[in-house]
């Protein structure tokens, strides 16, 4: 893909690692941000940043421009795609994306980064709606290769493959949802596993370690390289086999899972369980430790992935 301009509204963590991403494929960056002080933090953030590009990807021959601008007007002068990154806040979304509108050419695509937020909702004060998409990165973003991309009620099919083909020009493995639905894919499978760890470990079970122990070396290995579908049918000759053979003990763990509501009892016992699985480790240390082990990990997907 030619060298295109990316315009990042929205600096915060999301954003400092959107920019590095674009970046490091070659894409002249320009950002704005309300807050003070944002530049000083992503230089001292973006040398990591980009050091963990490099191991994942190999250093960058030729990384694009970062420049920081102090209006709107001014960083989406002359931008290709826009990268929106604002608050979780659906009224703010809406006034954000139709001012972001007034600044661009009208065959720029905008996509926002929301996590929760339905696109047909933040696109109905749009000039332009068809051109608003979804383009929801799994942290850490600029690790991650996964992007959701999801379109709303008034979204162009056309301008969803383009923004689908910018995502995977960067090495991005998007993925595009035919309805919207909250959360998207990624965090509603999250979500099902996590409400089972957590009314297991509420209810005596077993441990936060042994819990996350249980899926690490269990399906986690597998699951990452080849996903449940083909994992599982490896398992059988083939997945129709696995349904048939295994499909009545899914079925019956089906039928006894738990509930979970996040009261403050079971807060508690997740909290108290949690804090023994870490061992007095530090946050700084353990997100060091997560983004050292991402990149060997996503190393070996790329390599042998089966999707």
């Amino acid at each position: 893909m030619e060298r295109l301009t990316i315009g990042i509204v929205g600096f915060g963590v999301i954003g400092q690692r959107w920019t590095a991403c674009f970046a490091h494929a070659g894409h002249d960056v320009r950002v704005y941000d309300p807050m003070e002080r944002r530049e000083a933090t992503f230089q001292d953030v973006l040398p990591a940043l980009m050091a963990d590009l490099d191991a994942l990807k190999g250093r960058s021959p030729a990384p694009g421009t970062i420049q920081l601008f102090q209006t709107l007007a001014e960083t989406l002068d002359g931008v290709d795609f826009v990268q929106e990154n604002g608050p979780e806040d659906l009224r703010l979304k809406r006034r954000l994306l139709a001012e972001i509108e007034d600044h661009v050419r009208d065959d720029v695509i905008i996509a926002s980064s929301s996590s929760a937020l339905l696109v047909s909702d933040m696109q109905a004060e749009c000039r332009l709606p068809h051109r608003i998409v979804l383009g929801h990165p799994f942290n850490p973003a600029h690790l991650m290769p996964l992007v959701e991309i999801v379109g709303g009620k008034a979204s162009d099919p056309q301008v969803i493959a383009r923004a689908r083909a910018i995502y995977e020009a960067i090495g991005k493995k998007p993925v595009t949802l035919n309805q919207e639905v909250t959360g998207h894919i990624a965090l509603r499978l999250m979500g099902a596993m996590w409400r089972e760890a957590i009314a297991l470990v509420r209810d005596g079970v077993a441990s936060v370690e042994d819990v996350d122990r249980a899926f690490m070396y269990g399906p986690g290995p597998k699951w990452t390289l080849q996903g449940s579908f083909i994992s599982n049918s490896l398992n059988a000759d083939g997945i129709e086999d696995f349904l048939g053979k295994y499909g009545p003990t899914y079925q019956a763990i089906w039928d006894t899972l738990l509930d979970a509501r996040l009261d403050g009892e079971t807060i508690r016992a997740i909290s108290a369980s949690t804090t023994a699985a870490v061992g007095g480790r530090g946050q700084e240390e353990l997100k060091a430790a997560r983004e050292a082990g991402l990149v060997g990990i996503l190393r070996t997907v790329a390599e042998r992935g089966a999707l």
